[in-house]
């Protein structure tokens, strides 16, 4: 991979989330994707993933905006900075209860690309700042 295309990798990444283009979404990763979880553990494989995009997609809405993408010279590993324009739909395990409560939080993930592909995508936000934003 070059570094343009991890860039045009990761743009066509936020690209199918914010379409919520599932298939597309899923296709950028590699059968053992590993995903790191915000304050939680990893889940690895594409199975899993499509697990965690269906309870995001029961719980919450949401839009990634002002994405800053940036990648090392020889594209094997990307991070991106953004925000993420969300509400808040319906209750998820363990955190407060949902009642449509809106948020804008600053985010950012970190990738490892392998044969073109997202291989590891590691998301970080600070989960204070998200739980005062709905009330908790």
């Amino acid at each position: 991979m070059t570094a343009a295309s991890t860039k045009a990798l990761i743009e066509a990444y936020y690209a199918a989330f914010n379409a919520w283009d599932i298939e597309r979404f899923i296709g950028l990763l590699t059968d053992d994707v590993a995903h790191d979880i915000n304050q939680g553990g990893r889940e690895t494989g594409r199975d899993a993933f499509r697990a965690f995009l269906a309870r995001m997609d029961r719980c919450y809405a949401e839009q990634i905006v002002e994405i800053s993408i940036m990648v090392n010279e020889d594209g094997s590993r990307a991070a991106a900075e953004f925000i993420v324009l969300g509400t808040y739909k319906a209750t998820d395990d363990g955190l407060p209860a949902a009642s449509g409560q809106t948020y804008r939080l600053p985010a950012g993930a970190f990738f490892e690309i392998r044969d073109g592909k997202v291989a590891r995508i590691s998301n970080y936000y600070n989960l204070q700042d998200w739980l005062r934003q709905v009330g908790a």
